[in-house]
Formats: C-alpha cells, sequence, structure tokens
C-alpha cells in the first residue's frame, strides 16, 4: 500500500501503514492487527498509524494541533458491572463527539444493575495499554466489544495502546474486529 493515503478530516497528521509500523502501537494492539492480518488481510493493511507527541494525545488537544475534525475521532473507555458476583467488562467505543450511554445502554448489555468507568490504574493494567491510548484491538478475549453505529461508518481515529501514536482505521476494520457487537444508540 503507499505511503500516502487521504483520510478526510484528519488535518496535517501524516499516517503510515500501521502494519509496517508496529512499533508505534502497543503489544497487545500489534498482536491483534497481526491476527487480523492473517484473517483479512485486505481490511487489516488499511490500518494507518501516525506517530504524535504524547504531550497532544487527548482527543481535544490533538483536534486543535492538528486541525482535525472532531468527529472522526472515536474514544474507547472501559466499562464494567456486576452480577451475582461476577464482573462484566465492555469496552464501549463512541465517537468523540458523542458520551457512552451508560447509564442506560451498556448497562442493560451487561444485564448489571449499575455500571461504572473502569478506574484509571485497572484500565491500565488490564488492558496492557496507556491510558489516553486505550483502543479496541487487542482488548482482553473475555471483555465485550461494544461499537456505536456511527464508528462502523467511515474513518476512526483511535487509541494506539500508546500516547505516542495515534491509529486511524476504516469503520469496516472496526466491524471486523473478534466478538464486535454494533450497537445501535450506544452513544448520545
Amino acid at each position: 500500500m503507499s505511503e500516502s493515503i487521504e483520510i478526510p478530516g484528519s488535518g496535517s497528521l501524516e499516517t503510515r501503514p500501521a502494519l509496517e509500523h508496529l512499533d508505534l502501537v502497543a503489544p497487545p494492539v500489534a498482536r491483534a492487527l497481526t491476527a487480523l492480518e492473517a484473517a483479512n488481510p485486505a481490511v487489516a493493511s488499511l490500518a494507518r498509524v501516525s506517530e504524535v507527541d504524547p504531550e497532544l494525545a487527548d482527543t481535544e488537544v490533538l483536534t486543535q494541533a492538528f486541525g482535525m475534525d472532531l468527529a472522526l475521532s472515536s474514544n474507547c473507555i472501559l466499562v464494567a458491572g456486576k452480577r451475582a458476583g461476577e464482573e462484566r467488562i465492555a469496552a464501549c467505543v463512541v465517537r468523540a463527539t458523542t458520551n457512552a450511554d451508560v447509564n442506560h445502554v451498556v448497562k442493560k448489555l451487561l444485564d448489571v444493575r449499575k455500571a461504572s468507568f473502569w478506574p484509571q490504574e485497572r484500565a491500565v493494567e488490564a488492558s496492557g495499554m496507556e491510558y489516553g491510548g486505550i483502543t479496541p484491538l487487542g482488548i482482553p478475549e473475555a471483555w465485550r466489544l461494544l461499537i456505536d453505529s456511527r464508528c462502523v461508518q467511515g474513518w476512526s481515529c483511535i487509541g494506539s495502546g500508546l500516547r505516542r501514536s495515534k491509529l486511524f482505521v476504516p469503520g469496516e476494520l472496526l466491524a471486523a474486529l473478534p466478538g464486535v457487537e454494533i450497537v445501535e444508540g450506544l452513544g448520545f
């Protein structure tokens, strides 16, 4: 694949093929991309990566610094709840222009009485990713992967597992992730 590709709304960020730059992503993300390449090489080859200053990694800062469209970014948040002593965990992906409906949609999907955002330390330890870089690629198999239906349309700028880079993936790549559940109205 060529080095240059046009991603609408990406501003001045330059991207490179992620599969050729796995050193720019966290180890669980690299494993997920490699597994996706084996299963679906055409889709996996679309993933792009861009190195960024970790100080610019937060969505709003990144958007301003590079003139990006905020609607291009999708955030991955970890949510958990308990039922009968069993902790149920979900990675929820929503557009940065929305919020995850934790109190209604996620709570109902997890079948728990109360769903809460995971504390930063637990999220980092359990995911093997840096806070601010957590991404749906490479999450543990036991977790549910809930992706808002708007995120599988067009491109998304998501975490790479590291604060020093961002991934750019088309919706078809997100929809091809193992165990993915596309949820209408996950973000509001």
